[in-house]
């Protein structure tokens, strides 16, 4: 087990592009981490440069309070599981968990005695003497686990693991791969662009855009708080929904003004409005916290739309709204709701869920600004 410290990273590939912007973060020892973002965000770079397989351009790595930055991938002791499962297709699934360790000059009965451990661990005893090539892809990337375990190494780093599985699949790993965690407590660094993975398996997230990061905190934080408007995009099934408007604040009350929409804000949030009076903001209401009714606590909150799609999700129902000017606007609601394709409707929003963004991509979330 290991804490994994990187200060200031920066790393620019010889085409000119900033994969990672001066990127600090401190990964507690036996701390699950996960590092979350769309393709091309540069997570996938932050952990080969903590593996070692790249190089940073300027800042530090360490490494259980070692400076890193000069040690080969193959002596910082960190075990890599990516996607494609890395497997010898000649060898036996034995021989591949096996093979690390014959490198390492290991005793044989010490080999045998730890892929038996680790393979029950794994629920892959039967398939030691089978090949790679006659396993399901779960089956596989438990074998590819199982390569990382053996090795006993002071850290984790997993790459987007769970891409080439089916949903059913991803679903049990992941599972799996949390069980995994709690019982071995070895620091885990878990790259995904999976906003789901990143809720259901990190202690701590990481959120990362354009080589920079974003956010850092606990999932629920990040979720109820995020501290921008690409944050409080990412996550969330269905997304929160946007709209810009102006705010106007005065002495007796605060409004949203969009078009014709008026939308009463909470007192609350007077305190961190004081300098955007006035001025054009970008509103965000989660789809679960929409309603087809007025809330209890008041407030000129409704809004007009048409219903332009209903998608019927089980658990829930997805209401695709058409608002002028709005691009996307989504309604969630319960699981039996009965409307028609064209309706028009009246919703509700709960004043006190709203969040208020800079403009911007990443435009600064004024009540939870966080880091």
């Amino acid at each position: 087990m290991s804490r994994i410290l990187l200060e200031n990273i920066t790393k620019i590939y010889e085409s000119g592009i900033t994969a990672v912007s001066d990127f600090s973060l401190d990964i507690q020892d036996s701390c699950f981490m996960v590092i979350v973002g769309q393709s091309g965000c540069g997570k996938t770079t932050t952990l080969r440069l903590i593996a070692g397989l790249e190089q940073p351009d300027s800042g530090n790595i360490y490494i259980d309070d070692t400076l890193a930055n000069d040690v080969s991938g193959k002596d910082r002791d960190v075990a890599m599981v990516f996607q494609n499962y890395t497997l010898y297709p000649h060898m036996t699934v034995f021989q591949n968990m096996a093979f690390a360790m014959k490198m390492r000059k290991t005793p044989r009965k010490q080999i045998k005695k730890v892929i038996k451990e680790t393979a029950a661990l794994l629920g892959i005893e039967e398939f030691l003497r089978r090949k790679p090539c006659s396993l399901s892809g779960g089956q596989r990337q438990r074998v590819a686990l199982g390569k990382a375990i053996v090795r006993k190494p002071n850290a984790f780093l997993f790459d987007e693991p769970l891409s080439n599985l089916d949903a059913k699949m991803r679903l049990t790993m992941r599972a799996e791969i949390k069980a995994l965690h709690q019982k071995l407590k070895t620091t885990t660094i878990y790259v995904t662009h999976d906003q789901v993975e990143a809720m259901t398996l990190g202690e701590q997230i990481c959120v990362m855009y354009d080589g920079k990061i974003q956010q850092i905190g606990k999932p629920m934080e990040i979720y109820d708080k995020p501290a921008n408007r690409y944050v409080a995009g990412f996550f969330g099934t269905p997304p929160m929904n946007f709209f810009s408007g102006n705010v106007g604040t005065d002495q007796e009350k605060i409004n949203f003004v969009r078009d014709d929409n008026i939308i009463s804000l909470p007192d609350s949030l007077k305190k961190y409005l004081s300098n955007y009076n006035g001025k054009e903001m970008i509103l965000g209401i989660r789809p679960e916290d929409i309603s087809l009714k007025p809330y209890e606590n008041g407030g000129n909150n409704a809004i007009n739309a048409v219903i332009r799609s209903i998608e019927h999700v089980g658990s829930r129902t997805d209401i695709y709204l058409q608002i002028p000017n709005v691009d996307r606007f989504i309604l969630s609601t319960s699981p039996y709701a009965d409307y028609e394709i064209n309706q028009a409707i009246k919703i509700y929003i709960n004043s006190n869920k709203i969040h208020l963004f800079e403009l911007g991509q990443t435009g600064r979330n004024i009540i939870f600004s966080g880091n």
